[in-house]
């Protein structure tokens, strides 16, 4: 089992930056791929971005592909997400969560992970 906690969100204004980190603790993080989903209020919640468990391969979302950047350190045992270019669409609860797999493709859906961290709030004003 693996725990994660996410920090770094805030209120921003749009076109700014902010920096989200997620740090495990439990069993071996590199054993895990790493996801950041995010849920708008009266939204469903929604991919954002994803790593594989040795950082190889990234994927994204079409809405945030080229301001966002996930990245890990597996010494650690901590994912992040770089978030610039910030626009007030972007405001939700981030998440980030854990899928015990090796896999090149890491899933992109909620199902696909077994584990979840509390969210942190992200705010981004017009």
């Amino acid at each position: 089992q693996v725990q994660l906690v996410e920090s770094g969100g805030g209120l921003v204004q749009a076109g700014g930056s902010l920096r989200l980190s997620c740090a495990a603790s439990g069993r071996t993080f590199s054993s895990y791929a790493m996801g950041w989903f995010r849920q708008a209020p009266g939204k469903e919640r929604e991919f954002v971005a994803a790593i594989t468990w040795n950082g190889g391969s990234t994927y994204y979302a079409d809405s945030v592909k080229g301001r966002f950047t996930v990245s890990r350190d597996n010494a650690k045992s901590t994912v992040y997400l770089q978030m610039n270019a910030l626009e007030p669409e972007d405001t939700a609860v981030y998440y980030c969560a854990a899928a015990l797999t090796k896999s090149n493709h890491p899933g992109t859906v909620g199902y696909d992970y077994g584990y979840w961290g509390q969210g942190t709030q992200v705010t981004v004003s017009s």
